[in-house]
């Protein structure tokens, strides 16, 4: 159990004296009136309680029950299903100005569509009224990658076109029930991201994949899939936005978007193959959802390279899809090297990925901050930013995570993730200042999870989840100290450090952050 560490934070805490080297520095007060600052997590990772109160399973129980994701699952996860009330007041002391959360499909509708549970109604009811009382905005996500595996099972989950219907159903029952509370809808988490784990690679549920571009699979098509899921998630978006606009929006004066995991890229080289296949890059990867929602249909690249593998819209379907979002939430983690594999593009079957034609050369800014060369991290979420901006009219935007992955059991003073989330702030605030449209910033996690790709192996939190307590005990890291002090309007700069006193005390403890 870790229950004493040395911490080390930022000016002005009051633990301990201030002790500035120099260096430039920034505060919340540099960004606009009104931009938000929060954290966030996912239902299937942090919730726990997988088979209570009448929660069926999602494809992410599956998955996980068969060994996938080293053994762990997301059973008990962080327990915030029970522990939400202590997670608000953590929050609260944090500063936090909002909570991005994810509501469990399967929990709120056990058999995938009609009958409500009570029980799930009640905890997410629960959860944001927790939020509303102490002044925290909730921020919620429709779909994190859990349909309900009953739907997988019917027919076939996103491969079939019932689930817009069935999707547009259940974001009625959350805008019916939870939106005169909820002003920030998100209908989809990173589908671009959820098209190749799950239907290319086979890395993700619901695991399906053909060879030679993925292994371990029972069942899929990797050349075909990934595009008509893809095409099926922007119906099923642009339904639930059409549905909130027409019946709900006018009252309730909400906001609702979608999310999408971003890069920054740039080419390995300047030679013209590989600034081409930069851009090619970013058609399929981020361009693939954007231009749709922008201009009605796919990239022309996209269109090219995947030829009759993509379905081709309709006009009503351009329509449903043109201009379904208020926002754009944006995951941004790292920047990526480009170098062009055009050769890809000779093979008659192709995937995906061949029909992209790049080689992922390197990662510029990769999770570990170490050396000068990471100062380059500085720019990469800039980078992001001024790409929305010339090639997507510059809508308005949510970074809806950004954080540092980070072995589990490793030290609380996680001194490089606090390097990370300065550097990043402060390109979000160069950006901000040089004309993006970026309106809020939500750190990856606010707690430690259950982390899609390897279980607990890993950890983004701010705060530490003692697994080895029956209780789940957090503790701040010294990542939680930095940013509570930065959301209470301190100055932050990467020269500045300080060292505290040692802390013996849970997270929990009343006595904290006073």
């Amino acid at each position: 159990m870790m229950r004493t560490v040395a911490l080390i934070v930022l000016s002005n805490l009051a633990f301990g004296s201030v002790s500035v080297l120099g260096g430039d520095s920034y505060s919340r007060q540099d960004f606009p009136s009104g931009f938000i600052f929060g954290s966030g997590t996912s239902a299937y990772q942090v919730e726990g309680a997988a088979s209570e109160d009448g929660r069926t399973p999602s494809v992410w129980d599956t998955f996980t029950h068969q060994g996938f994701v080293n053994g762990d699952t997301g059973d008990v996860a962080a327990d915030g299903y029970h522990k939400y009330k202590e997670d608000v007041q953590l929050m609260v002391q944090t500063g936090l100005d909002a909570y991005r959360f994810s509501i469990s499909w399967p929990r709120l509708l056990p058999n995938g569509r009609g009958a409500v549970n009570p029980k799930g109604l009640q905890y997410y009811n629960n959860l944001i009224n927790e939020l509303i009382s102490h002044g925290i905005q909730p921020h919620v996500t429709l779909f994190h990658y859990d349909h309900p595996q009953v739907l997988e099972d019917e027919y076939g989950g996103w491969l079939s076109r019932k689930i817009v219907k069935d999707f547009t159903d259940f974001a009625d029952v959350c805008f019916r029930e939870f939106g005169d509370r909820v002003s920030y809808w998100t209908t989809l988490n990173e589908p671009n991201v959820y098209i190749i784990g799950g239907y290319d690679t086979g890395l993700s549920p619901p695991r399906r994949c053909s060879p030679p571009f993925g292994s371990n699979c029972t069942k899929g098509n990797s050349s075909t899939e990934p595009y008509l899921v893809a095409h099926h998630i922007l119906m099923a978006h642009g339904s639930a936005v059409r549905l909130y606009r027409e019946k709900y929006q006018g009252k309730q004066v909400g906001h609702i978007g979608i999310n999408l995991l971003v890069f920054g890229y740039v080419p390995l080289t300047n030679s013209p193959e590989d600034v081409v296949a930069t851009q090619r890059a970013k058609d399929f990867f981020t361009g693939l959802f954007m231009n749709p929602l922008l201009f009605g249909d796919y990239p022309d690249t996209v269109k090219k390279n995947a030829g009759l593998r993509l379905p081709a819209f309709s006009n009503y379907e351009s329509e449903l899809v043109k201009g379904s979002f208020d926002f754009v939430g944006v995951n941004y983690y790292y920047t990526l090297a480009i170098k062009d594999n055009s050769e890809a593009l000779k093979t008659e079957h192709r995937d995906f990925t061949a029909d992209m034609a790049i080689e992922l050369f390197h990662q510029i800014s990769d999770h570990a901050y170490s050396s000068p060369q990471s100062s380059m991290r500085s720019w990469g979420l800039q980078l992001v930013l001024e790409d929305f901006k010339q090639a997507y009219g510059n809508p308005p935007i949510y970074i809806h995570e950004n954080g540092q992955r980070s072995p589990r059991n490793s030290s609380l003073e996680d001194i490089s993730r606090v390097k990370f989330l300065h550097l990043n702030i402060w390109s979000l605030l160069d950006a901000v200042r040089n004309g993006s449209n970026a309106r809020g910033y939500f750190t990856w996690s606010f707690l430690d999870v259950f982390e899609f790709f390897d279980g607990y192996k890993s950890s983004y939190g701010l705060y530490y989840v003692d697994r080895d307590d029956l209780e789940l005990k957090r503790y701040p890291k010294f990542s939680a100290h930095w940013f509570s002090h930065f959301l209470k309007g301190g100055n932050v700069s990467s020269d500045q450090v300080i060292q505290l006193a040692t802390s013996s005390s849970p997270v929990s403890d009343k006595h904290f952050f006073q």
